[in-house]
């Protein structure tokens, strides 16, 4: 009976749901989090009488066919790149990205990671680093001597230090954008790597032509939307329950069939 596999593959599919759902509520609170939506595909059709082929010698062909499916199979899991809603905090290096584009980070193994959460601090050097210790690059170092520090909209940093009216220039903050932002893999811990999906990356100053710009004091809060979210998982719910009732049925009709007296 082809209801009990078929009805098996469904319920795997809505776990599978289920867990993309709870990674998101999960993440309601972190920084820069993107959501991500399960996506599936009918599973391959078991072709009775084949739609076309003839159905008398004298050239009739099928105009519909019998075909029965298999299931469903999971295929994806998409992460949706919507802008999150800016939280203002108290802090000069958090940094917020109003737009497209990644924060760079430099991994311990010396490659590049990418990132949309821009709660930054400073190391024992006065280096810009993630939460992690990691280095944003470009590099940016404040002086131990530094009264105030503002980023611009642009990524400009600039100081104001001890005994000086003037305000100095200490570096360029840059972006990083991609053809497919949805190809990067995520690493976990906010961080995100560059894949053949995604294409290379563009590199560039905020602002900038097909480049989002920079809010300082602020952090991009997690795009997941609670009520969206709970909707869809009360829908995977039901789902899974008529998959599992589907599976009852057919053991019932099964167990009909078996008490048959010939």
């Amino acid at each position: 009976m082809r209801a009990l596999g078929i009805a098996s593959t469904g319920m795997l599919a809505q776990q599978l749901n289920v867990d993309v759902i709870s990674n998101n509520i999960a993440n309601l609170s972190t920084t820069g989090f993107k959501r991500s939506r399960a996506e599936f595909q009918d599973l391959i059709y078991d072709s009775i009488r084949r739609v076309g082929s003839p159905s008398s010698d004298t050239g009739t062909l099928l105009p519909s066919g019998l075909q029965v499916g298999l299931g469903v199979n999971p295929v994806a899991t998409y992460r949706i790149n919507e802008q999150g809603a800016p939280t203002l905090t108290s802090n000069p290096y958090d940094l917020a990205i109003r737009g497209r584009g990644y924060f760079q980070v430099q991994r311990p193994d010396g490659t590049t990671a990418y990132t949309r959460d821009g709660s930054f601090q400073l190391n024992a050097d006065g280096q810009l680093v993630t939460a992690d210790g990691m280095p944003v690059l470009p590099s940016i170092n404040v002086p131990q001597n530094a009264t105030s520090v503002t980023i611009n909209s642009s990524g400009q940093v600039t100081v104001t230090s001890d005994g000086q009216t003037q305000t100095q220039i200490l570096g360029q903050l840059q972006l990083a954008t991609f053809a497919n932002p949805a190809g990067l893999e995520a690493l976990g811990s906010n961080l995100l790597v560059e894949t053949d999906a995604s294409g290379a990356p563009v590199v560039g100053n905020p602002q900038a032509a097909g480049f989002g710009n920079v809010l300082q004091n602020a952090l991009e809060s997690s795009n997941v939307n609670i009520v969206s979210e709970i909707t869809t998982l009360i829908t995977a719910q039901r789902a899974y329950e008529m998959n599992s009732r589907v599976i009852k049925t057919a053991d019932e009709m099964l167990s009909t069939t078996s008490q048959l007296k010939g």
